[in-house]
């Protein structure tokens, strides 16, 4: 598009370094540029020298500053700030930058503070043959929802990368509650009136104890004159240790126990407390926690339970979180990313791009062998855009087979592949303030659809698969994914796609039963093949599928077992539809409509 300012990207191939006749950048490198070098060497001295133009007049020819052998630096009076100080953010790049602002200052002091009240750290002698781990600095200015300023933030982080396993460290993975999950307890929650608060926990990481003996050198800026010598052996954890958020979600977990919380074993993120008239649901995501509570008053009575273990701030009503926006509407709430999405634009340097009303083509197939490959930094620039653009599905349904689709070429991606990841980035100019809607519903019936596009990748003729699943009226999850085994026929497709759906179903009515949330035991799931609802019920067919895995036929044992209803639907009603195909304009915005997308 002739409006489009994202650059073109260059090819492996060798190419001309003048770029384009418009003077557009032609390499996605330009989209992040090198800031631009120091004034005072480009400072224009006038000379006596003329050059005749092209209309015969005569004009001076500039002259830089270095030319005419003047080397001083030049002093700004105006308040100039030198790109070699700060970046572009206003964030400084090491310690010396930060000691000159005052504002960092004042931000490293209150962390470090905060480190020697919590008593994360004792000096003790260096001993040989131990492993001593380095620290740094690290700067962020963290801005509110509408992008203003809220506060500088300074935090020391350990140099994990040089701890050895065994030695330093044992287990590391901390479990994050899963997407769908906080939809199914948001759902709950509207459905029922209850209210939704939201926590966060100050140095969430460094309330972990640690088990390992881990030393550290001296914060930089912060060394014991009397005991230069010393390392810092730590007590509790420290942002940048491989076990860090291990050691934290372990000490909460256990305070939490302690309160008569019960963890749940769909999700482990996921506690619940029930007693009484009173029912909890938490939600823990590292350091960032939504409680959701049928009385106002337990939740009072929790944060002061955990304020005296962990230093709490009560967020209010759910409003941001993990860059979700949450917003009130007449019948609920409402899921939008439109912040991400402005950001991503910017990033991509596409935010004054023309936006189109579809996020792929329909009438064109990606492959891996179209387009030129691309260079190794647009490579790279090309699996970063698409890595944001997966996180951006959490709430965008809408876009989940396209970026599911521009994520099959990581490994090696084309220029027709990166025009593709482009039309996305437009569409979502289009709509970026479309989000998901979550309203109250009187059911809590587990519904789905489920989908199948067979054969669609002309590489490997392997299908795509998709399904929808409903709580009520509300979507609470979905999935867009190529499968794992060539399919042999369209039914085949079909089951597979059906299994998949029925796998997630069972794991919602386990998560439903864990909560106490009463719910129609017979799930009902829809496709639009009649070869596989007649295969999920009658055995007949074994000859035509004893090739298929046996681990899909436990679809077959749930409709036996009365707990699965499959009902067929035709092709023009399959809400799953978009999840395994480029639409047109017109099924597109069926399908947003079905999956309750929306604005505020």
């Amino acid at each position: 598009s002739s409006c489009d300012t994202s650059p073109e990207p260059t090819t492996a191939s060798p190419t001309h370094a003048g770029g384009s006749a418009s003077g557009a950048p032609d390499t996605i490198s330009a989209l992040d540029p090198e800031p631009p070098a120091a004034v005072s060497t480009l400072d224009l001295v006038p000379v006596s020298s003329t050059t005749p133009s092209a209309g015969g007049e005569l004009y001076q020819r500039p002259k830089t500053r270095l030319q005419s052998g003047i080397r001083k630096e030049k002093r700004y009076t105006d308040g100039t700030v030198k790109y070699s100080l700060l970046t572009s953010t206003g964030e400084p790049q090491n310690l010396s930058e930060a000691l000159e602002n005052n504002n960092w200052k004042q931000a490293m002091d209150a962390e470090y503070d905060a480190l020697m009240k919590n008593k994360t750290w004792h000096l003790v002698p260096p001993q040989k043959g131990r492993n001593i781990i380095d620290c740094k600095w690290v700067y962020k200015i963290k801005r509110k929802q509408d992008g203003s300023l809220d506060r500088y933030k300074a935090r020391l982080v350990a140099k994990g990368f040089k701890q050895r396993y065994g030695i330093d460290y044992e287990d590391t993975f901390s479990p994050v509650v899963k997407a769908a999950t906080i939809r199914v307890v948001l759902s709950i929650a509207v459905s029922r009136g209850w209210t939704i608060r939201q926590l966060d926990v100050h140095n969430a990481f460094l309330h972990g104890l640690l088990e390992e003996d881990v030393y550290m050198k001296q914060p930089p800026g912060y060394e014991d004159n009397s005991k230069k010598n010393y390392v810092c052996k730590l007590d509790k954890a420290l942002y940048g240790l491989k076990q860090a958020p291990r050691a934290w979600f372990s000490r909460l977990s256990k305070k939490l126990y302690a309160l008569g919380f019960k963890g749940s074993k769909a999700d482990t993120s996921l506690f619940y407390y029930s007693k009484g008239d009173v029912i909890m649901f938490m939600l823990i995501y590292v350091d960032d926690i939504i409680v959701v509570s049928s009385k106002q008053e337990a939740v009072a009575a929790l944060l002061q339970d955990l304020h005296s273990d962990f230093p709490l701030k009560d967020l209010g009503d759910l409003h941001y979180f993990l860059g979700i926006e949450v917003a009130k509407t007449k019948h609920g709430i409402i899921l939008t990313q439109e912040k991400y999405v402005n950001d991503l634009l910017k990033r991509a340097n596409m935010a004054d791009c023309k936006p189109v009303s579809t996020p792929l083509s329909t009438s064109e197939k990606l492959s891996i062998y179209e387009g030129d490959p691309l260079g190794p930094i647009d490579a790279s620039r090309y699996r970063s855009i698409v890595g944001a653009l997966q996180y951006l599905t959490l709430t965008r349904p809408d876009i989940a087979f396209s970026v599911n689709k521009v994520c099959q070429f990581l490994h090696a991606p084309t220029t027709v592949h990166w025009a593709a990841v482009k039309r996305i980035l437009r569409y979502l100019k289009s709509c970026a303030k479309l989000g998901l809607k979550i309203n109250k519903s009187f059911s809590f019936l587990v519904s789905a659809y489920s989908d199948a596009d067979w054969a669609g990748c002309p590489d490997d003729r392997r299908s795509t698969g998709g399904f929808a699943v409903f709580l009520g009226n509300n979507l609470v999850s979905w999935h867009a994914k190529k499968q794992a085994t060539v399919s042999r026929s369209s039914t085949e497709a079909e089951y597979k796609a059906l299994a998949n759906a029925t796998a997630e179903i069972i794991w919602i009515q386990t998560l439903l039963k864990e909560l106490k949330v009463s719910s129609p035991p017979v799930a009902q799931l829809k496709c639009d093949n009649m070869g596989a609802k007649y295969l999920a019920s009658n055995p007949v067919f074994h000859a035509r599928t004893k090739h298929i895995e046996v681990d899909f036929h436990f679809v077959r044992e749930r409709v036996n077992s009365k707990l699965l209803q499959i009902d067929f639907v035709p092709s023009e009603d399959q809400v799953a539809d978009g999840f395994t195909k480029a639409l047109s304009v017109r099924k597109l915005e069926n399908f947003k409509y079905h999956l309750n997308l929306g604005k505020l």
